[in-house]
């Protein structure tokens, strides 16, 4: 490897890295993606699947001689922990808010020589904020907004989710339980916390399991929440929202801006 080209060989355990990656410019330089990547579209035509989330195909991905694993997340410690006892190089990463997610885009840049192209892809997002702060500003009011991860228990959305519902427009009504790293930090343990925070909007992202909203509406006393009587319920795509990329940063914050816009002028 080139220290000065950064690793030329990278396994992508995740989908984040390997949109940035296609992003930069750099797509050559990945020999192995995971199976949840959507995005972009090409990747799953061009690049070998070697991983799930939580299982990776460990000797395939020896077999591929990469210089670099890039993974996300204490879920994936013991894959990592696996491919580190085979000599491999892996990083970890673990963001869990905004800032921590523009962190990951501009080391990721920077290691394989694309700072540039991931400076001007946080500017991108930054003018965005600015621009939707402006349409925010003008309104009457803010929803306020029940995000929910999981529904057996009870989840509610991770840090950087909440931290773009307020980007967005939206009051985030747990977000002191969004700053847990962990999702047993997040959990509602009493789902009467919900009705008593009424909120006006409920969004839903069942971490890649289909939601079933008739099961979100036999929930005792949920029938009098503003959001279930007024039916501003929205399901967002997890591959979306809850990918640590540009992907909820960009196509997610304005999926959420739109909603409570659409909201706003109907208040």
């Amino acid at each position: 490897m080139n220290y000065l080209k950064g690793p030329q060989r990278i396994v992508c355990l995740t989908e984040e890295t390997t949109e940035l990656l296609y992003k930069f410019g750099k797509q050559d330089r990945i020999v192995g993606i995971s199976s949840f990547t959507v995005r972009p579209s090409l990747a799953k035509k061009e690049k070998p699947i070697i991983s799930t989330f939580v299982n990776a195909k460990i000797d395939k991905i020896i077999a591929l001689k990469p210089d670099l694993v890039i993974g996300f997340s204490d879920v994936q410690s013991s894959i990592a922990k696996e491919l580190i006892k085979n000599g491999l190089n892996v990083w970890i990463s673990n963001q869990r808010s905004v800032n921590e997610i523009k962190s990951f885009i501009y080391q990721l840049g920077s290691l394989v020589n694309a700072k540039k192209n991931a400076e001007d892809l946080i500017l991108e997002f930054e003018k965005n904020v600015l621009s939707m702060s402006h349409t925010v500003n003008q309104w009457e009011k803010k929803p306020k907004v029940y995000f929910e991860e999981w529904d057996d228990p009870l989840i509610c959305g991770i840090h950087w989710i909440s931290e773009l519902i307020s980007l967005a427009g939206g009051i985030d009504i747990f977000a002191n339980f969004s700053k847990g790293r962990k999702a047993e930090n997040r959990l509602i343990k009493d789902s009467s916390l919900v009705i008593k925070e009424n909120p006006d909007i409920i969004l839903v992202s069942w971490c890649g399991k289909k939601f079933k909203i008739d099961k979100m509406l036999s929930r005792s006393g949920w029938s009098t929440i503003s959001a279930v009587k007024k039916n501003h319920i929205h399901e967002i795509d997890s591959s979306i929202i809850l990918q640590p990329g540009p992907a909820s940063l960009f196509d997610g914050m304005k999926i959420l801006h739109d909603i409570f816009k659409n909201w706003s002028l109907k208040c």
